[in-house]
């Protein structure tokens, strides 16, 4: 799908979409709890229907009715085999692996589509050799099929700080019910810390107990444990609003646009909340004065935060950046291929990405959506300073996690045409 985007500065009001992040480790701690319980103001995007359709492989009932779902836990074990369909949800895989490796007797496979399958796995696999648990991997660039068949059981497990917090993640959600205590020692310093608070956060809300001992950078897992849903039997889980998806909003502000923004919780555990301080920082700084962010913590909001600083003047860099070469595509590359495309002055520098600011950006560009939402959601705001019409491919792809991205764009004044 293409869209031809006029340029108009957005105004008006907006409800931050609910978090995505807080909205996958809910329903898998619901879905892990006994009894029934609810899980208020869930957006389903494609990713987060992967969640619910894997928690429903294994054993889960879930029932949707519009924002709410109703769900009724899984009891016991999951005995044969189960198909999970992970669609291009990276959170889904890795936080389905060691769940599933906790819960089923037979043979697990994992599928999937996109980049998914080319999403680094290795951690796991250390793992499994370890265990003795099998698995095939049979995915290519294309698609994931993954096929597990084993029981992880406690352990002292060894992971590095700077691989995705999805593995600690998906470790965390997974051991508590394990028979004994497990461990988790962080060899190097620990990158993505939020993500990892965000699942302590959710994991607590549930009645689950984990440990951190932050001088020697290992969380204790008690094992034997339930999740407890019991609390949100009534008026439910309420999913806080989501700080990655209204960055758009915030760098839309930073452009000139007027948008105010509901639904976010001022103390949240959310690493992208940074967003409004980093724009802070930008438009307050010296113009002459380079700046250096370190987006490792934040990679998901890089791609529309370029945006904002590809139209400040001075130079702007972006440091330690790698991480967004193994998202749903490669957004490095994409991200300084897009604003280039839009007449700004981008290069990269090893995993540094260096801007020098443009006064505005060029229109009559079309430009590749690279089948990634926040790649195509970021070339929507930066139409708003084109002195020209774009064009954006792969639109659909926002249907990932914003749905209904491009109601709210036109609601707020935005202009879009479909070409094709």
């Amino acid at each position: 799908m293409i869209y031809s985007v006029e340029p108009r500065l957005l105004s008006g009001a907006v409800d931050a979409p609910p978090s995505k992040s807080y909205a996958h480790r809910a329903i898998i701690c619901a879905a892990l709890s006994d009894g029934v319980s609810r899980i208020i103001g869930v957006s389903m995007s494609d990713d987060i229907s992967a969640t619910v359709g894997a928690m429903r492989a294994l054993g889960a009932s879930i029932d949707i009715d519009g924002d709410m779902l109703t769900v009724r836990g899984i009891h016991g074990m999951v005995d044969g085999d189960v198909v999970i369909d992970c669609a291009e949800s990276g959170s889904t895989l890795r936080f389905i692996i060691p769940v599933a490796l906790t819960r089923c007797t037979g043979k697990i496979r994992l599928i999937g589509r996109g980049r998914l399958g080319a999403r680094p796995l290795s951690p796991y696999f250390e793992i499994f050799d370890s265990q003795g648990i099998y698995y095939r991997n049979d995915s290519d660039a294309d698609r994931l099929d993954l096929t597990l068949q084993g029981t992880l059981i406690s352990d002292n497990f060894e992971l590095a700080g700077d691989v995705s917090s999805q593995f600690i993640s998906g470790l965390l959600l997974a051991l508590i019910s394990a028979e004994y205590d497990s461990s988790i020692k962080i060899t190097t310093p620990l990158q993505s810390a939020d993500y990892i608070k965000m699942t302590l956060d959710v994991m607590s809300d549930y009645g689950a107990v984990v440990s951190y001992d932050a001088m020697e950078r290992e969380f204790t897992v008690f094992g034997n444990q339930s999740y407890d849903s019991s609390r949100y039997a009534g008026e439910g889980y309420k999913v806080e609003g989501d700080y990655s998806q209204a960055a758009f909003y915030f760098v839309a502000n930073a452009l000139g646009c007027s948008v105010k923004i509901d639904g976010l919780n001022a103390l949240s555990a959310q690493g992208d909340a940074k967003v409004k301080d980093m724009l802070l920082y930008l438009a307050g700084a010296p113009q002459d004065k380079e700046l250096r962010f370190d987006v490792s913590n934040v990679p998901d909001i890089v791609p529309v935060f370029a945006v904002a600083c590809a139209l400040r003047k001075g130079v702007t860099r972006l440091v330690n950046a790698g991480r967004l070469r193994l998202k749903e595509c490669d957004r490095f590359a994409a991200t300084v291929e897009n604003i280039g495309a839009l007449g700004g002055d981008i290069y990269a520098v090893g995993d540094t990405i260096v801007i020098r600011g443009v006064d505005g950006f060029k229109g009559g560009a079309r430009i590749k959506g690279h089948n990634d939402h926040r790649m195509v959601m970021s070339a929507a705001i930066a139409s708003c300073r084109c002195d020209g019409a774009i064009e954006i491919t792969d639109c659909e792809s926002v249907n990932k996690s914003y749905p209904d991205f491009f109601d709210r764009f036109v609601s707020l004044g935005g202009s879009i045409e479909r070409i094709d």
